[in-house]
């Protein structure tokens, strides 16, 4: 009865310590490489133009500035009739923000109606993930 009572007790501690981990971790940190959702999409505010769509919205962890540093991968769909250039804005809750544009450079031209275009935006100094984000998405005047 007593070596029962003994390992019992060591399971409820077990258990009691796996749950409480569990708990205490609701957003564990993703591995590096693994790419994930960045913020459920009650915590994403997004102002997206009408000539663009938002095709992909994405998080990964990355070996950056000497740390594992949190990337915002963001995919831009030209749906309108014209060729365009947009303008990315990434703001977190933590007062960090990070932005530019799709394409970057306009050597190669602009997006043709009906492509993709896509760009990866690193945050420096960003080890975890986001609570909320705010995205926006403008076209450039021409």
């Amino acid at each position: 009865m007593n070596r029962f009572k003994g390992m019992s007790t060591c399971l409820l501690v077990i258990l009691a310590v796996v749950g409480m981990a569990l708990a205490g971790c609701a957003g564990p940190k993703p591995k590096a490489g693994e790419v994930f959702s960045c913020v459920a999409n009650s915590k994403l505010d997004k102002n997206i133009a009408p000539e663009a769509e938002l095709k992909e919205f994405s998080c990964v962890f990355k070996k950056k500035w000497g740390s594992e540093t949190l990337h915002f991968k963001v995919a831009v769909k030209n749906v309108s009739n014209e060729d365009q250039r947009f303008k990315i804005n990434i703001f977190l809750d933590n007062g960090k923000a990070v932005g530019g544009l799709i394409p970057r450079k306009i050597k190669k031209g602009l997006v043709k109606p009906g492509q993709t275009a896509t760009f990866v935006y690193p945050i420096k100094g960003m080890n975890k993930r986001a609570k909320a984000v705010m995205l926006i998405i403008k076209t450039m005047g021409k």
